[in-house]
């Protein structure tokens, strides 16, 4: 590979934290190499790799001056992140993880489509998980959600019931980050409550309908070994923010659903101090029942009373079912209730 010379201040700034990718990090170096859009630098950061990933980054930036390496010795995701973050000199950033792998035209579009809509604060893109061998359905449900999600208004509606963008998908303004104080660690999600904050912040969404990210599925990706990625620290990732959001000042709510994740709820807000007083569901065997002091009740006989609602479904498809009913009731989505699940 010859050696660029690449303008004082980058277009673009990639910011990869890394660790023990050695098997992936080449195909995700060589998808950069191979972008349309030149006038990028790649802030690569190994936060302690114990393998050959050092070795082949610092091999990758010997050869192309846009590549900087930042060596740590550990210190977990987010401290990398905000590490890079730092480094990072141009006025869009791109994420990009050492095991995925772009599009050539990524860059190009992605950047393309922020320089021409200047009031929106992140652009994302589709994506496809690979390899699509023994990828289970759950999966491939939350691509094609996602995926779905194909402009502001959509992006919002959803906000709490899943993270609406993977994290390596993303260009943003880095201003948008400075200004929220990068990321923060929580002990959840670092970039689902990176999203919930830009979107308390006024940030606006897009989404490009192309294919741009091909997220690699294996056993050791972060989603599937860190604490921060499991169903509890997402749920107590939305609780917080709702508590700061929708749900402030609310002390007596309505939670759609009673079974598992809508308890699971109940729980974690009674921690809170939030009280459910009312149950909603359709299902004949619950109707009637008294949970945790509270009556389960059909549509019909909901009076909200300025309550607020949310909605903890998880039967897949009940979702929109529940926007259905809560559409002829005149329950206005955002106002009345959210959904959660």
């Amino acid at each position: 590979m010859s050696q660029q010379l690449i303008p004082a201040t980058p277009r673009v700034s990639i910011l990869m934290p890394i660790r023990n990718e050695e098997r992936y990090i080449q195909a995700a170096l060589d998808s950069l190499f191979r972008q349309t859009f030149t006038n990028w630098e790649l802030i690569a950061v190994d936060d302690g790799s114990s393998d050959r990933t050092a070795a082949i980054l610092d091999d990758a930036a010997g050869k192309d001056h846009r590549v900087q390496v930042i060596h740590r010795e550990g210190g977990g995701l987010v401290a990398a992140l905000n590490a890079g973050l730092e480094a990072c000199r141009a006025p869009l950033l791109a994420r990009m993880d050492g095991d995925d792998i772009c599009h050539p035209r990524r860059l190009e579009l992605q950047s393309a489509y922020l320089d021409t809509h200047p009031g929106t604060g992140l652009v994302a893109c589709n994506f496809r998980h690979f390899p699509r061998t023994g990828l289970k359905q759950g999966m491939i449900d939350y691509e094609t959600w996602q995926n779905g999600l194909s402009n502001h208004s959509l992006i919002i509606r959803d906000l709490f019931v899943e993270s609406p963008f993977i994290h390596p998908s993303i260009m943003v303004r880095r201003t948008v980050l400075e200004e929220l104080g990068g990321y923060h660690d929580n002990s959840w999600p670092e970039d689902y409550d990176l999203w919930l904050r830009m979107a308390a912040a006024g940030v606006k969404f897009a989404r490009l309908p192309q294919t741009l990210l091909f997220w690699r599925d294996h056993p050791e990706r972060a989603t599937r070994t860190m604490d921060e990625y499991a169903l509890h620290a997402f749920r107590a990732c939305k609780c917080h923010h709702l508590l700061h959001g929708f749900l402030q000042k609310s002390t007596d709510i309505v939670i759609a659903g009673a079974g598992l994740e809508a308890r699971a709820w109940q729980r974690l807000l009674a921690a809170v101090e939030v009280t459910v007083s009312t149950w909603l569901d359709v299902d004949p065997r619950k109707i009637g029942r008294i949970l945790h002091k509270a009556p389960v009740i059909p549509p019909g006989e909901l009076h909200l009373n300025g309550r607020k609602m949310i909605a903890a479904i998880g039967v897949r498809g009940a979702r929109e079912q529940f926007r259905v009913v809560a559409s002829r009731r005149g329950w206005q989505e955002g106002v009345d209730f959210i959904c959660v699940a």
